[in-house]
């Protein structure tokens, strides 16, 4: 995906106060940010996995 680089353009926002890491691609939020920042990142991996799976099988129905 290119992007502008406009700062509207987010792909993921972290927010310490609330301990919340949001995905802006997948609108996925999870409440588990000191988690993450030390290295648990699989949960956001599968999720963007997920998404990516089903996107591509939405454009092969629409090609079919």
């Amino acid at each position: 995906m290119v992007s502008t680089g406009d700062r509207s353009a987010k792909i993921r926002t972290y927010n310490y106060p609330q301990g919340r890491v949001t995905d802006h691609r997948i609108n996925l939020t999870m409440y588990n940010l000191p988690a993450i920042v030390n290295g648990d990142i699989g949960e956001i991996i599968e999720k963007l996995q997920i998404a990516e799976n089903a996107e591509r099988l939405k454009e092969s129905e629409v090609e079919a």
